[in-house]
C-alpha cells in the first residue's frame, strides 16, 4: 500500500513555527549587535549621537509612508499574490525613488528644523534606504504572507551584524555620525540581495490598472495612516530636536531606544506574524476574537513586567550600560518605558484593524492622536525640558489613545472586557515590580548591585505570570496549538 499524502501544516503551526523564529530572529539580531552599539554611544558621545538623531527621524518619517501602502496588500490579498506583485513593484520603487530625491535635496532644511544643520549629509546618505525599502517591499511582505520567518532571520542576521561592524570601523576610524549611516546603508544592501533571492515570487515590474485601484484604495489611506502614525509616534522626537536641539534629541533617542527594547523582542516578531494570521481568520469572526485575546494576554505577561523594570530602575540600567555621561537619558527613560507598553497593545490593535480594511478608523485614531500630543509636548518642552516631553507623550497615550483604540475594537467585534481581564493581573502585578524596582535603584547606589536585583525582582514576577500559561506557551513553541486559533 502506498503511503498516504502527508497532510499540509495548520495555520497554527505555520504561525507558531513563524513567530518561534521571529522571537529567536528578534533576541540574537539584538542581543548580538548590543555589545557594538555601546561602544558606538561610548565612542561617538551625546553630541555625534544627536546628529546622527536628527538624520534617522528624518528617515524614519519617510520610510512610513514611502511605499504608499500597498506592500501589505500582498499579505491581506485573499488569492495568491502573484498576479497584484509586479504593479506592487512599480508602485513602491517609483513612490520610493521620488522620496528619496525628496529627502536629499531638502535635507538642509529638514536638518536644521530638527536641532543641527550638521546632520545634512548624514540625512543624505541615510536617504538611500528609502529606495532600498521600496525595491524589496514586496518581496518582504511575500516572506511574511509565507510564513518564512527562517529566511528572515538569516536576511536580518546579516543586516544587523554587517550594519553594526561598519558603523564600528568608521566610528573608530573618526567618521562621527556619518559612521552609524554607512552602517545603515550596507547593512539594508546587504538584506536588499537576501530578499530579491529568497522572494517565492520572481521579481518583475508590471502595471495593471484593476489592480492598481484596488491598491490606492487600499494603501493609501493606510498610507496616510502611516504617516499621521509616525507624526503622532515620534511628534516627541521632533519637538526636541527642534525646541531643545540635538544634544537634548541624542540623550532622547537613546532613551527611546532602551525603552523599544519591549517593543522589538516581543511585539515585532508577533507583527510578522499576526497579521497575515489575522488575514486567514478573517472568514471567522468568533475566532479571529479570540485570537486577538489570547495574543494579548500572552503578550501583556512578558512585555509589561519588562516594560516595569525599565522604567523603575531606568537610572541604573543608563549608567550601567553608557556610562555617567548618558545619565540625562534615564529620565526621559522612565516615561518612555511605560510608554512602550501602550505602544504594544497599539501596534496589535493596528494590525488587527487594518487586516479588518478598517484602515480609515485606525487614519482618524492616529489623526487624534497627533492633533492632542503636539501642544502637549511644545508646553511640556518649554516648562519641563526633555522629561516633560517623554511624560506628555506618555499620559496623551494613555488618557486619549487608549480609549479609541478600545472604542473601534469593541465596534469592530472585540469584546473589551475579555481584553481587560487578560491584561488586568499582569497590569497589576506589573505596576507593583516598578514601584519596587524604583526603590530599590533609589536605594542602593552602585548601579550593577541596583540592575542585579531590580532583574531577580522581575524575573519572579515574571515566573509567576508565566507559569500559569505554560501549557499554552509550549503548545505554542512546539507549533502543536496556538493561541492565534484557539
Amino acid at each position: 500500500m502506498s503511503e498516504p499524502p502527508p497532510v499540509p501544516p495548520t495555520l497554527a503551526r505555520q504561525a507558531s513555527r513563524a513567530f518561534v523564529w521571529s522571537i529567536l530572529n528578534t533576541v540574537v539580531s539584538r542581543f548580538g549587535p548590543l555589545a557594538i552599539g555601546i561602544v558606538l554611544a561610548r565612542v561617538l558621545g551625546p553630541n555625534e549621537f544627536g546628529v546622527f538623531a536628527v538624520a534617522m527621524v528624518s528617515l524614519v518619517a519617510v520610510l512610513s509612508f514611502n511605499e504608499l501602502g500597498v506592500s501589505l496588500a500582498i499579505v491581506r490579498w485573499r488569492e495568491e499574490p502573484d498576479a497584484i506583485a509586479p504593479t506592487v513593484n512599480a508602485i513602491s520603487v517609483a513612490a520610493s525613488a521620488l522620496l528619496t530625491g525628496l529627502l536629499v535635496v531638502t535635507a538642509p532644511w529638514i536638518s536644521t528644523a530638527l536641532g543641527d544643520v550638521r546632520a545634512t549629509p548624514v540625512v543624505q546618505v541615510m536617504a538611500i534606504s528609502i529606495l532600498i525599502s521600496g525595491i524589496v517591499a514586496s518581496p518582504a511582505a511575500v516572506l511574511q504572507r509565507r510564513f518564512m520567518q527562517k529566511e528572515r532571520m538569516i536576511i536580518d542576521q546579516v543586516s544587523s551584524w554587517l550594519g553594526a561592524i561598519l558603523s564600528l570601523v568608521c566610528a573608530l576610524a573618526g567618521l562621527g555620525a556619518m559612521s552609524l549611516a554607512i552602517g545603515r546603508i550596507g547593512g539594508s544592501l546587504a538584506a536588499a540581495v537576501l530578499f530579491l533571492r529568497w522572494s517565492p515570487i520572481p521579481y518583475r515590474f508590471g502595471w495593471d490598472r484593476r489592480v492598481a485601484r484596488h491598491l490606492f484604495s487600499f494603501g493609501l489611506p493606510l498610507a496616510a495612516s502611516s504617516a499621521v502614525l509616525f507624526a503622532s509616534g515620534y511628534a516627541d522626537q521632533v519637538v526636541t530636536g527642534s525646541r531643545l536641539g540635538s544634544h537634548a534629541l541624542g540623550f532622547y533617542l537613546l532613551a527611546f531606544n532602551l525603552a523599544s527594547w519591549p517593543v522589538a523582542i516581543f511585539s515585532q516578531p508577533l507583527r510578522s506574524v499576526a497579521p497575515a494570521t489575522f488575514a486567514r481568520l478573517q472568514g471567522d469572526p468568533l475566532k479571529m476574537s479570540a485570537a486577538m485575546a489570547g495574543v494579548v494576554g500572552v503578550l501583556s505577561a512578558v512585555a509589561l513586567p519588562t516594560c516595569a523594570l525599565i522604567s523603575g530602575a531606568s537610572r541604573p540600567i543608563v549608567g550601567f550600560i553608557y556610562g555617567t555621561a548618558w545619565l540625562p537619558a534615564a529620565a526621559a527613560l522612565a516615561w518612555l518605558a511605560g510608554q512602550a507598553a501602550l505602544r504594544i497593545w497599539f501596534e496589535l490593535a493596528y494590525d488587527y484593524l487594518v487586516v479588518l480594511g478598517r484602515s480609515k478608523a485606525v487614519l482618524l485614531i492616529q489623526l487624534c492622536w497627533f492633533l492632542m500630543s503636539v501642544p502637549a509636548l511644545l508646553v511640556s518642552a518649554h516648562y519641563f525640558g526633555m522629561p516633560g516631553v517623554a511624560a506628555a507623550q506618555f499620559v496623551v497615550s494613555l488618557v486619549v489613545v487608549l480609549p479609541l483604540y478600545a472604542g473601534v475594537l469593541h465596534r469592530s467585534g472585540i469584546r473589551i472586557g475579555a481584553l481587560a481581564k487578560a491584561v488586568g493581573l499582569p497590569l497589576g502585578a506589573s505596576l507593583g515590580l516598578g514601584a519596587a524596582v524604583w526603590w530599590t535603584s533609589s536605594a542602593v547606589s552602585n548601579v550593577l548591585l541596583a540592575c542585579l536585583i531590580s532583574g531577580v525582582l522581575a524575573l519572579g514576577v515574571l515566573a509567576a505570570l508565566l507559569l500559569p500559561r505554560r501549557q499554552m506557551l509550549m503548545k505554542l513553541w512546539h507549533g502543536r496549538d496556538s493561541v492565534v486559533e484557539p
